[in-house]
């Protein structure tokens, strides 16, 4: 969980774009198009989302607890489906 919270910490603060698969790829005049702090600020919050369903998981096994274990991975497996959608569907990150 550690390395996501610092991963999160890090594009929350929008920097950290080569670490975003997908548009580290693109060619630069394809990066151009897209507003890059406003992308990685979102993918900090997805990679908080994603830490909290983490560490859900990892307190239901040290308190033998499954409803915790149920909640996590429904927060892990939400907010990836979540960003998956939001970030391929409206062109919300592309620069106007």
């Amino acid at each position: 969980m550690i390395p996501f919270l610092i991963l999160a910490f890090v594009l929350s603060k929008g920097k950290g774009s080569f670490l975003i698969a997908g548009y580290n790829t693109l060619p630069a005049e394809k990066k151009a198009e897209y507003d890059e702090v406003a992308l990685c600020k979102f993918m900090g919050k997805i990679m908080y989302a994603i830490s909290l369903g983490i560490l859900l998981v990892g307190l239901s096994e040290v308190l033998a607890n499954q409803l915790l274990l149920v909640i996590g991975i429904i927060v892990f497996v939400v907010s990836i489906v979540f960003a998956l959608i939001y970030l391929n569907t409206g062109n919300r990150f592309k620069k106007r």
